[in-house]
């Protein structure tokens, strides 16, 4: 894979989300989010697809938008723990916690900061239906790094569960990915996001 094609995949990631969090209704963002990136999987040569999954995709499993699993929250402050993560690829990928999510009727997750080059805010989630419905290593909710970022306003942090997607190992076994630890794992099934199937 080109070096320039990774770049233009995350500018056109960067550029989805902000059009996600210019929309006037969340329901109407996730539909912009699950055509934007049903494009991006299909056409573009940086697709985690393996080219054998692109013939005849149709797009990724995602059911339809339940604001049930939207939240804003404001971060319980939490000891900045360290996360390390070996990936193989990347050498170690080092995280540190700097607060919590409370899911009113469903949990806590840990919120992370990349503490290397790039910065960021990264939200992985793992849930009652990881392996059985969707990706066995849990899904992302945040990686702001890499542009998938819902946004915050008055110190709160948007929280979408329905936006929740599989990372690039869940389709290329070639990519390494930081999975969620037992901070960001919770016990209750959410239904909505990117599903295996």
């Amino acid at each position: 894979m080109d070096a320039l094609e990774v770049v233009d995949w995350r500018r056109r990631t960067f550029a989805l989300y902000a059009e996600v969090r210019a929309a006037a209704d969340p329901a109407e963002a996730h539909s912009l989010w699950v055509r934007g990136r049903d494009a991006l999987f299909a056409d573009h040569p940086a697709s985690p697809l393996l080219p054998e999954r692109r013939a005849g995709f149709a797009g990724l499993p995602v059911p339809a938008y339940d604001p049930a699993f939207r939240f804003e929250v404001e971060l319980r402050a939490a000891d900045p723990e360290p996360w390390s993560v070996e990936t193989g690829t990347d050498g170690t990928v080092t995280f540190e916690r700097i607060g919590v999510a409370d899911l009113e009727g469903l949990g806590s997750l840990d919120v992370w900061r990349l503490t290397s080059y790039g910065g960021g805010v990264f939200v992985p989630l793992k849930d009652g239906t990881s392996g059985a419905g969707s990706y066995g290593g849990g899904r992302y909710v945040l990686d702001t790094v890499k542009g998938a970022d819902l946004g915050s306003s008055d110190g709160r942090v948007v929280l979408d569960l329905n936006f929740a997607y599989a990372p690039s190992c869940a389709h290329d076994p070639a990519w390494a990915c930081p999975l969620a630890p037992a901070g960001n794992t919770l016990s209750a099934d959410v239904p909505v996001g990117e599903r295996t199937g």
